[in-house]
């Protein structure tokens, strides 16, 4: 028992250092610096090697996909709009999303026949596991999408404001996109690379509003979609871009305030599940154990 004791006291103590080691970025971010500083030189980066990983992982799926006939028409273009906005823009992602939908069709049934969920009832859950197989690259590449969307979304009115102020000291529309896609480069990097994309579309032919157009139709954000609005309005009645891009910018401030104000008054909503079905029960053992315990050894004998 005492030893047990002791690996239990071990185990609760590693995770408390885990989760402090965990919630301090700051502390993190200088340990990274510092062994970067103290390396070797030829010594490989964190992040290079998780580049790396995913580097070796895409080509497997990659490989993998080859050997399933590509999609064509309106599920193709479908899979494709789904990596681009899920980030991925090289040619391989459609070829890697259809290897990975082919492994998990593969794996997830291999791993219901081990353990031995067919046995219960062997069509349905086979029928299940390759439904599933088939769902999971496309789930987390919505999941990918929305995260990525959330991060576009908080990052949109900060570059607003620096597109404002761009315009009002006298700038071009395209150089203070430009401009606003270099400034954000290190806080904003989403939102960086699509804008520079935006300057790129425009310098090989495209109309300004066309690729914005494409931009909001890449992301997938009503924002965008409404900036784009708001741009084709004010090109046509010729009215002021400057007043239109502030009023659109405090628009978004508003907006972001009151998601965080949404989200603030959903807390105590997604708390009654935990309160009833975690912390109530071990309240009411607590309080009304002692209790039943002397009722019982005060009754019970009563009745003998």
């Amino acid at each position: 028992m005492l030893f047990a004791a002791f690996i239990i006291f071990l185990l609760a103590v590693g995770v408390l250092m885990a989760l402090v080691y965990a919630s301090s970025p700051q502390t993190v971010d200088i340990g990274r610096r510092l062994s970067r500083a103290l390396r070797p030189a030829g010594a490989v980066d964190e992040k290079d090697e998780s580049a790396m990983g995913s580097h070796r992982a895409e080509n497997v799926f990659v490989a993998i996909g080859k050997i399933w006939p590509p999609p064509k028409g309106k599920k193709a273009s479908q899979d494709e709009l789904l990596a681009i906005r899920a980030g991925y823009r090289s040619e391989n992602a459609v070829m890697a999303v259809r290897g990975a939908r082919l492994f998990f069709i593969v794996l997830v049934p291999v791993v219901v026949i081990w353990t031995g969920l067919v046995s219960i009832n062997p069509i349905a859950f086979v029928l299940l596991a390759l439904l599933l197989g088939w769902m999971i690259p496309e789930i987390w590449l919505i999941l990918r999408i929305k995260a990525r969307q959330k991060r576009l979304r908080l990052s949109l009115p900060d570059a607003m404001d620096l597109m404002v102020i761009c315009v009002e000291v006298g700038l071009g529309l395209d150089q203070a996109l430009l401009k606003v896609a270099d400034e954000i480069a290190i806080v904003h990097p989403e939102l960086s690379a699509e804008l520079h994309m935006v300057s790129l579309e425009m310098r090989v032919g495209k109309t300004r509003l066309d690729a914005l157009r494409d931009l909001a139709h890449r992301t997938g954000l009503d924002d965008i979609k409404a900036l784009v609005a708001i741009l084709a309005q004010t090109d046509r009645f010729g009215t002021s871009i400057v007043q239109s891009l502030r009023t659109f910018s405090d628009e978004l401030r508003t907006k972001r305030r009151q998601r965080a104000e949404e989200m603030s008054a959903k807390v105590s909503v997604k708390m009654v599940p935990v309160l009833v079905f975690f912390i109530f029960p071990a309240l009411l053992l607590t309080i009304l154990g002692p209790a039943v315990i002397i009722v019982k050894k005060t009754l019970f004998p009563l009745f003998k």
